[in-house]
């Protein structure tokens, strides 16, 4: 393993040295929920425990570790929480030292309860904590030790994020921490009471990272928060000027970025990405949530439907080839047929290459759980149907401006039964194509960006064929 992947405190070291030996067996397996910044830790905590020798596995039977990294943004994911722990249980009884945890947003909301309700379990870990797991690990042999077992975060507010990007075989495109929590506090999420306030990384850390990063070979990163575009370094650098520094100070061939919050999202976000167009990529995702103004005041968004839509209308006229993407909640506490129909009518002004739309769903410590006029499950269920109903159309419409161009596809991927390679275009769009000629059959596209005309479109991804061989 590089020393550049990983690099730890002289605490850590010294916990490192004291890690079982390689000829032990030690397998883990990790299930991840949720979103990319779930994504983002599992890689984090498997890099952790690479440096004590332990392999991922494929299935929990395997395992002498399993780990659960949850998700509490809605209620479904944190049933499958108990749910899997409670099948491990058997597991256990045939494997006295198998060890469970679960890690994550879940861990960190429900702390006690959990380990009081699932006695399969060993470990609970807060986001905040995952740079203790070897500490947890380690130490699980004394398993009477509460706060070992308990390790969820007292969460730090307006303080530099120190952390370095941990990540054990990068590929051609990976994530990248810029900020951590959230201070929004929209009446509907969990996220500010399970990854804590907001706190943003030295711009100084974050160039370093990609520079190290683009030394083994990434060609892109993305750039990841709960809201991105409200980044402030110690030095008060904002997110447009941390855009610039990463094109003008790394060579990073493509940036991108993902969650804006549209109160943040600021004229000169859109200049610095119509400035530097060669890397900052041409997708955005502004989640809406709503398209009635009175149900975005009881979310506590800090925007109107009427400022959203100038916002969208600035980004079409600086950037006209951008996809737009967004989240929707359905059913909001309150929401009214003709407020829902406000929603499906942004659709008509907006054009959303791809929405994430969900029924609303209460979640503890959101003042929203408290509303005495929460929608029935059928009519959340309907109104959901309805939207995806009438995106399918937009969005089958909106993919035929694919058809027939030429488009630059950062390769990342081969499959090795068809042979044909999968990238992404700077619109965030799949597209698969055969190799040119027997020249590249084996895998010597990945890594690199070639054009590719497009034959077939769909709303999620493109077909297309190589236009040239390699030079």
């Amino acid at each position: 393993m590089s020393k550049e992947i990983i690099r730890f405190k002289s605490s850590e070291s010294a916990l490192h040295m004291n890690a079982p030996s390689l000829s032990e067996e030690k397998g883990v397996f990790m299930s991840t929920y949720g979103c990319q910044m779930n994504d983002n830790d599992s890689e984090r905590m498997l890099s952790l425990l690479e440096q004590m020798n332990y392999t991922p596995v494929n299935t929990p039977e395997l395992a002498s570790l399993i780990i659960i990294n949850s998700c509490s943004i809605r209620e479904k994911p944190v049933h499958k929480v108990h749910s899997e722990v409670g099948r491990y249980r058997k597991l256990k009884l045939t494997k006295p030292n198998l060890k469970v945890g679960v890690a994550g947003c879940v861990a960190q909301q429900e702390k006690d309860r959990l380990l009081k309700d699932l006695p399969t379990l060993d470990f609970v870990l807060g986001p905040d904590n995952i740079d203790s797991l070897p500490e947890v690990i380690l130490s699980l042999k004394n398993k009477d030790d509460k706060d070992v077992r308990l390790n969820a975060a007292k969460f730090k507010h307006q303080e530099p994020y120190h952390v370095d990007t941990l990540v054990r075989s990068p590929g051609v495109s990976t994530f990248i921490n810029i900020t951590k929590g959230c201070d929004n506090f929209c009446t509907f999420c969990v996220v500010p009471y399970t990854r804590g306030r907001e706190r943003s990384r030295p711009v100084t850390h974050l160039i370093d990272d990609i520079n190290t990063l683009v030394k083994r070979g990434v060609k892109e990163v993305t750039l990841l928060g709960q809201n991105v575009n409200s980044y402030t370094c110690e030095t008060g650098l904002g997110f447009s000027e941390l855009l610039k520094n990463i094109c003008e100070k790394t060579d990073i061939e493509r940036v991108r970025y993902t969650t804006s919050h549209p109160k943040d999202f600021t004229d000169d976000l859109i200049e610095i990405s119509k400035e530097y167009k060669e890397k900052i990529c041409e997708h955005i995702h502004l989640p809406v949530q709503s398209g009635s103004t009175k149900v975005l005041e009881r979310m506590n968004r800090g925007y109107s439907r009427e400022h959203y839509l100038k916002i969208t209308e600035k980004i079409f006229k600086e950037l006209p080839d951008v996809a737009l993407t967004t989240d929707i909640i359905v059913g909001f506490p309150g929401e009214t047929e003709e407020q829902f129909n406000e929603t499906m009518t942004l659709l008509d002004e907006v054009p959303y290459e791809n929405i994430f739309a969900f029924k609303y769903s209460p979640r503890p410590f959101t003042k929203a759980a408290r509303f005495d006029d929460q929608i029935s499950e059928p009519i959340q269920k309907e109104r959901l149907q309805r939207l995806f109903d009438k995106h399918e159309t937009q969005a089958w419409d909106l993919c035929k401006r694919y058809q027939n161009k030429k488009i630059k596809v950062l390769v990342e991927k081969q499959d090795k039964k068809t042979g044909s390679y999968r990238g992404r275009n700077v619109q965030n769009k799949m597209t698969h194509f055969m190799p040119f000629d027997s020249t590249e059959e084996n895998g010597e596209l990945v890594g690199k960006a070639v054009e590719v005309e497009v034959y077939k479109t769909f709303p999620l991804t493109l077909r297309g064929k190589r236009l040239e061989g390699l030079k």
